[in-house]
C-alpha cells in the first residue's frame, strides 16, 4: 500500500495542528513517550518533527510532505515544494512576524542605526539576509530562547518572532522593522510532488485543512423571513458570497440560510430581528471548501 510519510509539527504549533487535523476530519493521537503518533488513516504515516528542523527532513525525502513554518524554510535554504499556505499559528489563525526590536528608550530607529551592534536572535540566516539588504554590517548571535531578556545587557537588539507583540511589549521593547513575515505552510518534497498519487492525496489533506481554517472563524445562519421583508433582512446580512434562499410550506414565507463571521454576529442579529427576522438559528461549522 502507498503511503504519505507526513511531518507534524512538534512544539508550539504541536496543539494548534493536532486540532485542525481533528476539525478536517483527521484524528491524531500522540503518545507522551513518542514521536510517532497514530492517524486514523492507513495512507497516511505521521512523526513528530521540529518546525525548526522540518524542511531538511521534507528535502532529503526522510518525509514525503509537512507542516512547518515558511521563515523555516527560508532559514534553512530548504529545496521543497510550498503547497500551499495554512494560516493559523499558535494563538490565533493568522500570520506571524520577525520583528527588529530594540529597548523602548534605545536610539535605534532605524537599520542602518545596526551598524557594528549585536543582533540575538533564532534566524541567524533571515536576520543576515535582512542586514545585508540594507547594506548593513553587524554580528548575529543565535539565541536558543528567551530573547526578550538578552537586550540590552547581551545583545542591542533582537529579531524575534510575533503574533501579536505584547511579549514585545511586556519586556518593554519597541519594534523597529518587519524582518519576515511568514505563515504555516505544507511543504512537498519535489520527488515525491512528482510522484501523482503522493501529490493527490497530499492535495486532499490540503482541501480539507483549508476548509477546516475557513470554517473556525465563521458560523451558519439560518432564519425565516416573510417576502414582504425580504430585502430589508438581505440588507442588514453579510454573507460569504449570495445566501441561499429557500421557499417555505407558506408561500408567503422563505428560509434564508447564509455564513457570516463569528465576530460580526453579535452585532447582526439585532438587526435582523429589527428587520423582522424570525426563528434565527447560529449553528456552528466544521468545514467550508471555497
Amino acid at each position: 500500500m502507498s503511503r504519505l510519510k507526513l511531518g507534524i509539527p512538534k512544539g508550539s504549533l504541536q496543539d494548534a495542528t493536532l486540532d485542525l487535523f481533528s476539525r478536517a476530519g483527521w484524528k491524531i493521537t500522540l503518545s507522551s513517550r513518542s514521536y510517532v503518533p497514530t492517524i486514523d488513516d492507513t495512507e497516511i504515516e505521521c512523526l513528530m518533527v521540529r518546525a525548526q528542523e522540518m524542511a531538511r527532513y521534507v528535502e532529503s525525502g526522510a518525509l514525503d510532505a509537512g507542516i512547518t513554518g515558511h521563515d523555516w524554510v527560508v532559514e534553512t535554504s530548504a529545496a521543497v515544494e510550498e503547497l500551499s499556505e495554512l494560516v493559523y499559528a499558535k494563538q490565533r489563525l493568522a500570520r506571524v512576524r520577525w520583528v527588529l526590536a530594540v529597548p523602548e528608550d534605545c536610539a535605534i530607529r532605524q537599520p542602518r542605526d545596526l551598524e557594528g551592534k549585536v543582533i540575538a536572535t533564532e534566524v541567524v540566516q533571515i536576520t543576515q539576509n535582512y542586514l545585508a539588504k540594507h547594506g548593513v554590517k553587524a554580528h548575529v548571535e543565535f539565541s536558543w530562547g528567551a530573547t526578550e531578556v538578552k537586550v540590552p545587557q547581551l545583545a542591542d537588539a533582537i529579531v524575534e518572532v510575533t503574533e501579536t507583540g505584547s511579549s514585545l511589549r511586556a519586556n518593554r521593547l519597541r519594534i523597529v522593522d518587519t524582518v519576515l513575515e511568514s505563515a504555516t505552510v505544507f511543504i512537498m518534497n519535489r520527488a515525491s510532488a512528482a510522484d501523482s498519487w503522493k501529490r493527490e492525496k497530499a492535495e486532499n489533506l490540503i482541501l480539507m485543512l483549508q476548509g477546516a481554517i475557513a470554517a473556525a472563524s465563521r458560523v451558519g445562519l439560518l432564519l425565516n423571513v416573510h417576502r414582504d421583508d425580504l430585502q430589508g433582512v438581505l440588507g442588514a446580512l453579510p454573507a460569504l458570497k449570495n445566501p441561499t434562499i429557500s421557499a417555505l410550506s407558506d408561500p408567503d414565507w422563505v428560509a434564508i440560510n447564509t455564513i457570516v463571521e463569528e465576530a460580526v454576529v453579535r452585532q447582526i442579529l439585532p438587526k435582523l430581528k429589527a428587520a423582522k427576522a424570525q426563528g434565527i438559528v447560529e449553528y456552528p461549522l466544521n468545514k467550508i471548501v471555497l
